[in-house]
């Protein structure tokens, strides 16, 4: 009988091990999600890019002379008029050409006098010939002569003459090198480069040197950006821009994009179009050469149904739910025709709501535009208020061992020895 009940205290013991373990051994945890609340507001789709300040026009003076710069009349920042003097190059070496050239010039003409007595005597000489001619005083040998000499006479004159005018373009010429001495201004601005020194020789042969760059007007700029061709589609004239500054932080300017110029830029095969951003500089705090981190707006809704785009981005565990494939397509049967814009990003992505039993249901929707944070909805399902998974609420606790990173919670290995 001890024996029996021994056994049956056993039996006991061993079945209350097993129910416990049974009913009360290691089940898996629910798992919990975070949710985020469907809303109505606003949704503005921007493209960033990064730009230049620069003048609205700026002109390069420079010189068509070469010599010594004698003296300079502008320095940076010199408010400067049309006609003003910003610079001379020493006169003397264009004075003494101009002086030798004039001095041929002199000869050029004393030699056409020259020429025209020789001619009248030749003239004389061949009246006297042909007068005495026919009472056959002279030989018609010497009348041929005489003829010979006049014309001469008249061939010398005319090359002394074209000798005149060329001696004559000479001295205008040097005339005009010695104007060119005296740099002006050829506009009304600023000063905002001055690349010259007093005594600095500057030489004017294939390429007219850059001395000095003239603002017209910096109350008036223009950002230069350089935007992708993935992004180029939706620029066009008249859109917002708002940039900002390095020295100005905390500051935004805003801008309106005055032309989207055609040419492409190609920088190791990444192909990028200039846009460029008109922006008012009234209170001149705006310097020519600051970096602009430009945001351009590209397409605005007001007032319409919008979720997180984590909401976009998530996807459920293994088991849990029935994800629907994502077509990637804009959808077909909209009941009001988009804009081409929104034709163009219009595309069927999938959202997960709870159900009543706390299983995942996915609801398809279309999708507009996005700010990068929030993404418009187009399609009907989704209302103002309706709560959508966007990720798991797991604290580090619940984390099972094999999800640790490694040596985090893993149990140590072996040494082999």
């Amino acid at each position: 009988m001890r024996r029996i009940g021994l056994i049956m205290s056993v039996l006991a013991v061993g079945l209350g091990i097993g129910g416990y373990v049974f009913f009360n051994g290691e089940r898996k945890a629910p798992i919990r999600y975070r949710t985020a609340v469907v809303e109505r507001g606003q949704v503005i789709s921007v493209v960033s890019a990064t730009g230049t300040i620069n003048p609205v026009v700026s002109v390069q003076v420079g010189t068509q002379v070469s010599g010594m710069i004698k003296s300079l009349h502008a320095d940076f920042n010199s408010r400067v008029k049309v006609g003003e003097i910003v610079a001379v190059i020493d006169p003397e070496p264009f004075k003494a050409r101009r002086e030798q050239a004039a001095s041929n010039l002199d000869m050029a003409r004393a030699s056409v006098a020259r020429a025209r007595a020789d001619l009248a005597q030749r003239k004389r000489e061949l009246g006297r010939v042909e007068a005495l001619l026919p009472e056959q005083f002279v030989s018609q040998n010497d009348a041929d002569v005489a003829i010979t000499n006049y014309h001469s006479a008249e061939a010398q004159l005319r090359v002394t003459e074209a000798q005149v005018k060329q001696a004559e373009a000479a001295v205008n010429a040097a005339d005009l090198e010695l104007k060119y001495t005296v740099i002006r201004s050829p506009v009304e601005g600023i000063v905002v480069a001055r690349n010259i020194e007093v005594g600095q020789t500057v030489a004017s042969s294939f390429a007219t040197p850059n001395l000095f760059l003239i603002a017209l007007d910096l109350t008036k700029m223009q950002v230069d950006t350089n935007v992708s061709e993935s992004d180029i589609g939706g620029m066009s004239e008249g859109k917002e821009a708002i940039f900002t500054v390095d020295a100005y932080p905390g500051i935004s300017f805003a801008g309106i994009i005055k032309q989207v110029r055609l040419a492409p830029i190609s920088v190791q095969n990444v192909v990028t179009y200039n846009v460029v951003v008109s922006v008012d500089n009234a209170d001149m705090r705006l310097k020519p050469g600051m970096t602009a981190n430009v945001s351009i707006v590209v397409a605005q809704k007001d007032q319409v149904i919008k979720v997180p785009n984590a909401a976009l981005r998530f996807v459920p565990p293994k088991g849990e739910g029935k994800p629907r494939e994502v077509s990637g397509q804009a959808t077909k049967g909209e009941t009001a025709r988009p804009t081409t814009l929104e034709r163009r990003t219009v595309v069927t992505r999938t959202v997960w709501k709870q159900g009543e039993n706390g299983d995942l249901v996915p609801l398809p929707v279309q999708t507009g535009i996005s700010d990068g944070s929030s993404t418009e909805v187009l399609s009907e399902g989704l209302a103002e208020g309706d709560a959508i998974v966007i990720g798991i609420d797991q604290s580090f606790g619940e984390k099972r061992g094999n999800e640790l990173p490694p040596g985090f919670g893993s149990p140590p290995r072996p040494r082999n020895r």
